[in-house]
């Protein structure tokens, strides 16, 4: 039998059976593009194919669940990749930890520039493009999966910690036609961001590793301006509690076939800061 897929909000909530057995509500279908957002200066090409993305590190629990539906007809997406990456529960991005914010809190401004004029107090460059970008080799917290016949791609990680200037997110794309391990895209779909409850967000703000970075302000979604203004509210998880961590889940309808162009620096909406 068919998974039931979307709600209005493009959540997940139906054929989670194997993941989660307390959800299984049939859910009136909808398919709504997904909105797109910003890249983001951290992404990394060419990422392994793997489920568990944790590499050790700490924080509460994470089992993510994406499923991809076709916008032109609402049919799942399989043979699709869903290739996410997101920060330690420090602030830190793997491929970049010496760009990273430090013990003392410091978090990342706009490039220089590119006319945001001098970035605020306590926030320094994040890492170049093009030639100057330097990547390191460590890479926790980033994969690739693909979607099967019901269009779902999971992955086991943790629930993303904050640096100053934005809510807390987890980046993706979604490539079709690409193939490989490292995977190689073939064709980007989509570029977009998933987003987190602020209320449970706040709860497990205040629990270790978390609790350590109370001192760097905590960006809400009211605050951040890439969510305001790349419609944040359209992406935000679905969580449900297990019985160690969370689960979070989300439906986006995307168009295989379309090439959307760059959101943010040097695409629509260019305004607000580039991660």
């Amino acid at each position: 039998m068919r998974t039931p897929f979307l709600t209005r909000r493009g959540f997940i909530v139906g054929g989670a059976a194997t993941f989660l057995p307390n959800i299984g509500r049939t859910a009136t279908p909808g398919c709504t593009l997904a909105a797109e957002q910003e890249e983001g200066p951290y992404y990394v090409e060419d990422e392994k194919l793997r489920q568990d993305i944790t590499e050790g590190h700490p924080g509460m629990p994470l089992r993510l669940r994406v499923a991809l539906v076709d916008a032109r007809s609402c049919a799942p997406l399989a043979n699709a990749a869903v290739d996410i990456w997101h920060c330690n529960a420090s602030g830190v991005y793997s491929g970049f930890t010496s760009a990273n914010p430090d013990g003392g809190g410091r978090g990342f401004g706009p490039p220089p520039g590119r006319g945001f004029g001098p970035p605020p107090d306590g926030f320094g460059p994040p890492p170049g493009r093009g030639r100057s970008r330097q990547i390191d080799e460590t890479r926790f917290l980033r994969g690739v999966q693909i979607t099967n016949k019901e269009g779902v791609a999971q992955f086991t990680t943790i629930y993303p910690g904050w640096y100053a200037g934005r809510t807390i997110h987890i980046h993706l794309k979604a490539h079709v036609g690409g193939s490989g391990d490292p995977f190689s895209a073939g064709h980007v779909a989509h570029t977009g961001q998933m987003f987190f409850p602020e209320d449970l967000t706040e709860r497990i703000a205040k629990l270790e590793p978390y609790s350590k970075r109370l001192s760097v302000h905590r960006t809400t979604q009211d605050e951040d301006q890439i969510f305001r203004s790349q419609h944040g509210t359209q992406s935000i998880l679905a969580m449900e509690r297990l019985p160690e961590g969370y689960a979070g889940m989300i439906t986006m309808a995307i168009d295989p076939e379309a090439t959307p162009a760059p959101v943010g620096i040097g695409g629509r909406g260019g305004r607000g800061r580039p991660f």
